[in-house]
């Protein structure tokens, strides 16, 4: 059974109008939202063995609040993933090798919340997860899935949602974040 991670960047800073979108930053909350879900992954041993990730700096920062990681996962920067639409992710997700177990890929909305509502089931999927996906997907959140196929054939409805976390419900987050 393979499992995909699909991770959306932690909130990132607009204080400098100037700046290009794909050089934002992440804020204060989306460092403590990082680091907060890292504590929950490595909680929850959740091991990728290959993490794609957008080329953008709050996505790259994102990667650097989930280090160290318990063992060494291949990471690969994507300008393909920036911005992009489910249909550009899954072709990525296409692409990985038969021998990789884990993906956590590391992307924007809205692309990311497409993805994961295109990918699950709802006859299959955790049914709380899938209600609380159903309603959005906050930064940093975290939608976790199992898939019985290759990736070369992952499809629309092929994976089942087994666990979407959001920062708000982590202990170091709290409800007011």
């Amino acid at each position: 059974m393979r499992q995909l991670l699909l991770l959306r960047h932690a909130k990132s800073a607009w204080d400098d109008p100037k700046l290009p979108d794909h050089a934002r930053p992440l804020n204060d909350r989306g460092r403590r939202a990082a680091a907060a879900m890292h504590k929950a992954i490595n909680a929850l041993d959740l091991r990728p063995d290959l993490i794609l990730v957008s080329s953008a700096r709050r996505t790259i920062q994102t990667l650097e609040a989930l280090e160290p990681w318990p063992h060494t996962p291949r990471i690969e920067r994507m300008d393909a993933l920036y911005l992009a639409s489910s249909e550009q992710m899954i072709q990525v997700l296409n692409s990985v090798p038969e021998t990789v177990g884990c993906v956590m890929l590391i992307g924007h909305n809205p692309g990311m919340h497409d993805l994961a509502l295109t990918l699950g089931n709802p006859a299959r999927d955790e049914r709380t997860a899938r209600a609380r996906l159903n309603e959005g997907y906050p930064t940093c959140g975290l939608a976790q899935f199992e898939l019985d196929q290759p990736w070369w054939g992952l499809l629309p409805g092929a994976a089942r949602l087994t666990r979407f976390l959001t920062p708000s419900e982590l202990p170091d987050m709290g409800q007011h974040d």
